[in-house]
């Protein structure tokens, strides 16, 4: 349950990140991190609320980054390594990238090749792609035919193994540690053979640790297993179980017409503030709501832009809806303020942060200049 009081007061639309949430799901990474002697990164491309690092590094390793800007956004914030990841690097910036970085992983040894001799003093690694497939959806599998993410066995250049300290793969997506035993095993029979020599794997990421049915014991089991197997350090790098379940995007009714079905128009917007409901696309839980016909009330809930597609979803409630009303949209920490927009001219979201006292406080607002200045 959610105490609603909370959240009467709150300038919408609004992210609000639960801090008591967030230390549960530390304290189950911190359990299994522990228990099977694995080192685990936050990756940022899911949750980069740096306001919270410091309570984030009291449990974790370090963090991930697919690039310049994350690389030194977890330098500068988070006390701990840094690993950084890209399909390609750009010469401009490798430099940079290379001077704030721990662990530098290439996706091709022609990069290895490339850039080694930059890298005095850095952990190097290459991603392979097990072309092993544990998912139906072609936009977040890496392992799809044709796909550009780590190196194939076939395109493996045994040469690297001179130039490189570990070997990276990253396949899962919101998945359970069956999907990684899975993809384990495809692993260990395509590249196993390479890893007496080596120090480190890292799983990547995708794995929901913290969910309810997750089956950590087995997590713990391969991890556990995998190390005694090859003597490596073992990563992994979940950024969704860090935050999981311990968000809020907390909007309002503007105004109500009708089309075949009562409309519910908010101001928030799906393609600006959680753009992964139109790009999965998925219907994103709200409190205190059902399916269409479950409850008395049908309402479609939309957008406040000129997008006809901007539609949230459809949605059943006890009471008629009106304008003023405050609707509280579940599971909003991730994946919303790392990718969210200013299209329409839409504002962005209030940050703020529900603590462990339950008191909220605002940590960011955002105004005109954050749109205009992304312009020209």
């Amino acid at each position: 349950m959610i105490d609603i009081s909370l959240f009467e007061k709150i300038n919408t639309p609004a992210y609000v990140v639960d801090e008591e949430r967030i230390i549960k799901n530390l304290e189950i990474l911190k359990e299994v991190r522990e228990a099977c002697g694995c080192r685990i990164l936050l990756a940022q491309k899911a949750f980069s609320m740096f306001s919270l690092y410091p309570l984030i590094e009291r449990y974790l390793d370090g963090t991930t980054a697919s690039g310049l800007y994350e690389a030194r956004l977890g330098r500068e914030e988070f006390n701990g390594e840094v690993h950084v990841f890209s399909p390609a690097f750009r010469d401009d910036e490798f430099d940079e990238i290379a001077s704030v970085s721990d662990h530098i992983v290439f996706n091709s040894p022609s990069e290895v090749f490339r850039y080694h001799e930059r890298c005095k003093g850095k952990n190097i690694g290459l991603r392979v792609n097990p072309e092993c497939s544990t998912q139906s959806s072609p936009i977040y599998d890496p392992c799809s035919k044709g796909s550009r993410l780590g190196t194939t066995l076939e395109a493996f250049d045994e040469r690297v193994l001179k130039l490189i300290d570990g070997l990276h793969f990253h396949t899962l997506c919101e998945q359970g540690a069956d999907a990684l035993e899975i993809t384990l095993k495809a692993f260990e029979e395509k590249f196993g053979k390479y890893l007496k020599d080596l120090d480190w794997v890292n799983f990547g990421g995708g794995h929901h640790i913290t969910r309810d049915d997750y089956d950590r014991e087995l997590l713990i089991k391969l991890v556990r297993s995998f190390r005694e197997r090859y003597g490596v350090e073992v990563y992994l790098e979940p950024g969704e179980a860090v935050a999981l379940n311990a968000g809020y995007l907390v909007t309002r009714v503007l105004d109500i017409v009708h089309n075949d079905i009562d409309i519910a128009i908010l101001d928030t917007s799906a393609a600006c503030h959680m753009p992964d409901v139109l790009e999965m696309p998925y219907r994103p839980p709200l409190y205190d709501s059902g399916f269409l016909g479950e409850k008395k009330y049908d309402y479609r809930l939309s957008s406040a832009t000129c997008l006809a597609g901007d539609v949230i979803g459809d949605y059943s409630f006890d009471a008629p809806l009106k304008s003023g009303d405050e609707l509280i949209f579940l599971d909003m920490a991730i994946y919303s303020m790392v990718k969210n927009n200013t299209f329409n001219g839409m504002r962005l979201p209030d940050i703020g942060l529900l603590d462990r006292d339950r008191n909220y406080k605002v940590i960011k607002s955002f105004g005109y200049e954050d749109f205009k200045e992304r312009l020209s």
